[in-house]
This record gives C-alpha cells, structure tokens and sequence, in this order.
C-alpha cells in the first residue's frame, strides 16, 4: 500500500469514527439530557422516551454503531486491498 492510499485510508477512518461518536453523543447527551423534557412527554413500554434514552436508549444506540462501523470498516478495507 502506498503512502497516499495509506493517509487516504485513515482520513476515511477518522471521518467514520467522527461521525459515529456524533450519533452517539446526540442520542446519549441530547436525547438524554438536553431533550429530556420534550421526550419525556411520550411514553415507549410504560416509561418516559428521556429516561429511556438516558438508561438504555444510548447503550443500544452504542451497540448498533459498532455494527454499523464494523461493516463500514470491511468495506473501506476492501477498498483499499486490504480485504481477506
């Protein structure tokens, strides 16, 4: 791999990784915290949709980004030959 394909790969990466930790920076502080009143108005199985979001919405929202980066990562990977 050369030089330039090896920056290019990283910027891509530290794009991916940006992106994703703002997802989940909005979902676990904004929805959490900062937009807790608003959601708390609407009820998701018996419990305010902010509290939800503060206990178990961010976890999920986590779990699903690093599937979400795991299957970006094979594709970048790919890309730039460094697939199986």
């Amino acid at each position: 791999m050369s030089k330039t394909n090896a920056k290019a790969y990283w910027k891509e990466n530290i794009k991916y990784v940006l992106i994703l930790l703002t997802i989940w920076f909005l979902v676990s502080y904004g929805a959490g915290i900062l937009f807790k009143d608003a959601l708390n108005n609407i009820k998701m199985g018996g419990f305010k949709l902010g509290f939800w979001f503060a206990q178990q919405g961010s976890i999920y929202v986590f779990v699903i980004l690093i599937f979400i980066y795991v299957r970006l990562m094979n594709k970048l990977d790919k890309k730039y030959g460094y697939g199986e």
